[in-house]
């Protein structure tokens, strides 16, 4: 059977924390090979980058600066991640990073600046960059139609644009990755939008620990009952099922499609 990787999570989460070990090895087992942890502010940069040492041939490492934390960087915050892209000579990618008008008076002037400069590192080392976005489609498509993109391309991370938005967005460079908490009846929106998307453009993940998917695609639960409400990585498998349903395709071909994808947009061999 086709491996699985997860193109966007967060096992650095405090939240995983008593139970890691438990989630890495069901992770294994239910064969997946790679995910992509990303951190969203300073503070959990490390933390990535120590969860990537310790797991090589896992974990993928990226940092970022997500729009909920802008107001929380540093005066160096910039050289502070340049210096880890230097020092980690490519074996570090760029994200969570985006835009975000949904989240309570977003200062998005300060957003655009944040997101262009980590933009524009990744376009430099032509380095993978993992995209949020909510609510501010038209001020991201401005940025890259007019800033310097990565080569690779460049991943909106949980896609929930409009399919009118993909043809566009595709020709950018775009890959889109799906996620399982889309699985709801009610995202027909996004469902129309992945139908739209290249078969060479599509990829999955958790951003586990949230975006729970819906019953009955919750397989994987966490131990404890603070946990249990939270989103399982190994739920990768799904994510696979419940969008093969919604493309109308054989589930073995979506798993090989995704990972094709996924070792094409992510230098895994580098990892």
């Amino acid at each position: 059977m086709t491996t699985l990787c997860d193109a966007h999570n967060h096992l650095h989460d405090v939240r995983f924390l008593a139970e890691l070990p438990g989630i890495l090895s069901t992770m294994h087992d239910a064969g997946i090979t790679h995910c992509v942890v990303n951190g969203t502010c300073e503070g959990d940069w490390g933390h990535v980058m120590a969860l990537a040492r310790a797991n090589p041939r896992m974990i993928l490492p990226s940092i970022g600066l997500h729009p909920w934390k802008v107001s929380t960087r540093s005066d160096n915050w910039l050289e502070k991640m340049t210096s880890t892209v230097i020092r980690e000579s490519g074996r570090v990618f760029i994200g969570e990073c985006g835009l975000d008008r949904w989240m309570h008076k977003p200062n998005i002037e300060e957003q655009k600046k944040v997101f262009i400069s980590q933009l524009a590192l990744a376009s430099e080392y032509n380095l993978p960059i993992s995209i949020h976005c909510l609510k501010a489609w038209g001020t991201l498509l401005e940025i890259l139609k007019t800033h310097h993109r990565p080569q690779r391309g460049f991943l909106l991370h949980s896609y929930g644009g409009s399919p009118e938005l993909v043809p566009e967005l595709a020709a950018l460079g775009g890959y889109f990755s799906f996620s399982g908490y889309f699985l709801r009846e009610e995202k027909k929106k996004v469902h129309e939008a992945f139908r739209r998307i290249p078969p060479d453009r599509v990829m999955v993940e958790t951003d586990a620990p949230d975006m729970l998917p819906p019953e009955p695609y919750r397989k994987y639960s966490l131990a404890t009952s603070a946990t249990h409400s939270l989103n399982h990585p190994a739920n990768l498998l799904s994510v696979v099922e419940g969008l093969a349903k919604i493309l109308e395709i054989r589930e073995s071909h979506l798993r090989s499609l995704v990972s094709e994808n996924f070792h094409s947009f992510f230098p895994v061999e580098l990892s």
